[in-house]
């Protein structure tokens, strides 16, 4: 097959083509794609492999290019890399070796003219080191004259002022003579003190002059090494972004790969030779096949159950009320339950329910190197770093914090179970369901002010309506209740604790989350488990969950115990995957949930347990004789262009919606996210400057009053005098000021909350603020008085 005439090469040209490398005694010559660009010569198995891996590179700039015969030709650099070649034909041979000439001069001279042309050591390859050796020690050269000269200054200066001080004394001496006798001594003592301050003074300006010429000298060095760092980090940037790509590439590639079958395997890793006896190893090595790591062994595996099991009535097998919808043949227990309930939600339908926002402005492409901001923040608090909109999505922490509702219908059917343990499953599927919104959001939300506020009445569409707060800001903390006209409350208290690790970045909600069934009485409580975001520096960014979360029944003893895994590049398993088992306060095993957090959960009702083997480490496993599984929950789809929309769900599309009658403290009359929400970002950074500036002034003002309190014991200020005090107002932005804000002036028990109260709860033992009422009274009255104004 005839292939295209490649170009004449010019300088500064990219040149490709085909040529043949040699790579063994067993395989001799293959054939491999070469790219010539910026005076590196890399190669790849193909053209189509262009744009994800690359077999190798050699820098022209300290290469050796020498010719053989009539076609073949070789590259080394000195004994680390050796590429013998063969080209197609004498005259294909010799159109890549006025290539290779020409782009190494070109290469050549640019690394000259980055070097110092006032450098007096001799010139060296950069890989051996000596440029930068000599480099530094012109540099330290350097800083001690400059030491000398300062120190010079230093004596000068002390001398002009000892010199200085002795003539002022003299001079006030001859004004208070009386004697004329002694006039002429101290005319000749004054002369000399005067001669000396002028030699010193001399003095100081001619070092001052040799420090000036000696910094002018290097002022242009300096700047020219300074460029020079400069274009080398950008080249490391742009390097790390390619093998960011061919990373995200691979991962791509890997996830949607399956096992290959040995036999499958086997005769390309029987094509592999001996050792190459010349040239490198690099394309050999690329030949090996990756195989799976050791992965960490499950802790249970599920079988299914007997056939006799399935003949069995569930009232039967267990005591549960709703036990024939586990029965294999059946509908699902939830939808059983839902049928047999007389409150039936379709009369719902026949009341106008509000029509709301499908779609809001596409988020501008506005570029903004996050690692330019996060590389000076390695191992810090994240709530302690400003951060410009650009990074953030137009929500707020408290309305991300309300899309847990995004699926309130399993709390609705939790409601209407009459078995606590088949209640355990709803909830727990609930708590998996409220990650799956995070998938594809790598935008931050924004820190709520102190005393910022949250509604989302859903009470006609929905039956529920719920409230947040940030009732805290060192730490940031935010308190969550909402009650639904079906029987269930849920309150959570969540602090964020963050770390930039580098690579990525940890986040880890603290606090408890609990939800109360008023017919039940059911008291059930969790935690949240950490999230990843890698891709920090480069690459795209994508977000992982891991951990474990128990959900306990503080009433009946029942226990879920499940467990994220986090993502690995050589798990077979599919990606992130939950598992958990519902077990009785015995620590019997019911139900077994199995799913992924951004898909679906399924449930399986267990008949039978037992001891299996043991596992790769040596753990006992156990195995579980379920029924067939079925679907508890599945993640509505996005609503369409919604990549355009920060990925946002049909719930989080009208968050943050104009809504009248809401407090002034609501997220929705935030000036600077609505400004982002409209495209309008300049102007959103603009104005979340000047509400940190004014948090800053208040918060200042709030800490002088707080210390003059101190200092009075007599007058110390009650929780009450804070509630009518001004000061109350007070807000500080967390992902800005907070690191100008002291544990005593920010402790969280300096603000009363305006919704909230402290509440030590008895079931769990923990501490957090609970919904004390009124908000709801007061917006159906339409004041809002007691509100501070912090936008």
């Amino acid at each position: 097959m005839s292939e295209p005439k490649p170009p004449t090469p010019t300088p500064g040209d990219t040149y490709k083509g085909w040529l043949f490398k040699w790579t063994n005694y067993i395989k001799g010559y293959q054939r491999r794609w070469f790219v010539l660009s910026n005076g590196l010569l890399s190669y790849y198995r193909s053209q189509a492999e262009m744009g994800h891996t690359c077999r190798g590179t050699i820098n022209l700039a300290t290469a050796n290019i020498a010719v053989e015969d009539s076609c073949n030709f070789v590259i080394s650099n000195g004994g680390a890399q050796t590429y013998h070649l063969k080209a197609s034909s004498e005259v294909e041979r010799q159109r890549w070796i006025t290539a290779l000439e020409l782009a190494k001069a070109k290469a050549v001279h640019m690394q000259a003219e980055s070097d110092d042309s006032g450098d007096e050591c001799p010139a060296a390859p950069p890989s051996s080191g000596q440029g930068g050796g000599c480099r530094n020690l012109e540099i330290q050269s350097t800083l001690r004259t400059l030491g000398s000269k300062v120190e010079d200054l230093n004596t000068c200066n002390d001398l002009i002022v000892k010199h200085g001080s002795a003539l002022q004394r003299s001079l006030s001496e001859l004004e208070v003579l009386r004697v004329s006798g002694d006039v002429g001594d101290k005319m000749k003592q004054v002369t000399e003190r005067a001669t000396l301050f002028r030699i010193t003074s001399n003095a100081m300006i001619n070092a001052c002059r040799d420090f000036l010429s000696l910094a002018q000298s290097h002022s242009k060095r300096w700047q020219k090494a300074l460029h020079s760092e400069r274009d080398q980090r950008i080249r490391l940037e742009e390097t790390l972004e390619q093998l960011a790509k061919q990373h995200n590439h691979l991962e791509r590639a890997f996830r949607g790969a399956t096992v290959l079958p040995s036999s499958f395997s086997n005769p390309a890793l029987g094509n592999k030779g001996g050792v190459s006896g010349k040239g490198d190893a690099s394309d050999e090595d690329d030949d090996n096949e990756f195989f799976d790591a050791m992965e960490d062994p499950a802790e249970f595996i599920t079988v299914p159950a007997d056939p006799k099991y399935h003949r069995r009535s569930g009232s039967n097998a267990s005591g549960f009320s709703c036990e024939t919808g586990m029965d294999d043949q059946s509908v699902n227990f939830d939808e059983l339950s839902l049928a047999s309930n007389p409150e039936s939600p379709q009369t719902l339908e026949l009341e106008p329910v509000r029509q709301r926002r499908t779609r809001i402005p596409d988020k501008p492409n506005y570029y903004l190197n996050l690692w330019s901001i996060m590389k000076n923040c390695i191992g810090k608090e994240l709530s302690k770093i400003p951060m410009p909109v650009n990074f953030n999505e137009p929500l707020s922490m408290l309305q991300r914090l309300s899309e847990d509702l995004e699926y309130y219908e399993l709390l609705d059917k939790a409601a209407k179970c009459q078995s606590s343990l088949e209640q355990m499953c709803y909830v727990a599927a609930f708590t998996v369901s409220s990650y799956s919104t995070t998938v594809h959001r790598t935008g931050k939300p924004f820190n709520p002010l102190l005393g910022e506020t949250f509604e989302l009445d859903r009470l006609k569409d929905c039956g529920y309506r719920s409230l947040c707060e940030q009732v805290s800001h060192h730490p940031p903390a935010a308190a969550h209740h909402a009650l639904s006209e079906k029987g269930w409350t849920l309150r959570q208290e969540i602090t964020l604790a963050s770390k930039f690790r580098g690579k990525y970045l940890s986040i880890m909600p603290l606090g408890s989350i609990q939800c109360l069934f008023d017919k039940s009485e059911n008291h059930y409580s969790w935690k949240k488990v950490t999230t990843t975001v890698h891709n920090i520096i480069v690459g795209k960014l994508w977000i992982d969950q891991s951990g474990e979360i128990d959900v306990v029944n503080h009433k009946t003893g029942d226990r879920c115990h499940l467990k994220f895994a986090p993502y690995s590049y050589f798990s077979r398993d599919v990606p992130r995957k939950v598992t958990g088992v519902v077990t009785d306060k015995d620590g019997k095993a019911h139900y077994v949930l199995s799913g992924t957090w951004d898909e679906k959960m399924e449930f399986s009702r267990i008949m039978q347990s037992s001891k299996g083997e043991n596992g790769t480490e040596g753990k006992q496993r156990t195995v579980y004789q379920t029924l067939k599984a079925k679907e508890i929950w599945k993640k509505n789809p996005l609503p369409e262009g919604a990549e355009n929309m920060y990925f946002f769900s049909s719930l989080a599309l009208t968050l943050n919606e104009s809504e009248e009658g809401v407090a002034p403290t609501d997220s929705r009359r935030r000036p600077d996210q609505r400004m982002m929400e409209d495209g309008r970002w300049d102007e959103a950074n603009a104005e979340k400057q000047k509400l940190e500036e004014k948090q800053r002034i208040v918060r200042r003002e709030r800490e002088r009053e707080a210390v003059k309190a101190a200092s009075t014991p007599e007058e110390a200020v009650t929780e009450d005098s804070i509630n009518d005090s001004p000061l109350k107002t007070d807000g500080v932005e967390t992902g800005t000021e907070a690191s100008e804000v002291s544990d005593e002036s920010a402790h969280p028990d300096n603000y009363q909350a305006m919704w909230f109260d402290k509440f030590d709860d008895p079931a769990s033992g923990e501490t957090l603020h609970v919904y004390k009422g009124g908000y709801w009274e007061a917006k159906e009255q339409g004041s809002w008085d007691m509100c501070p104004e912090i936008f």
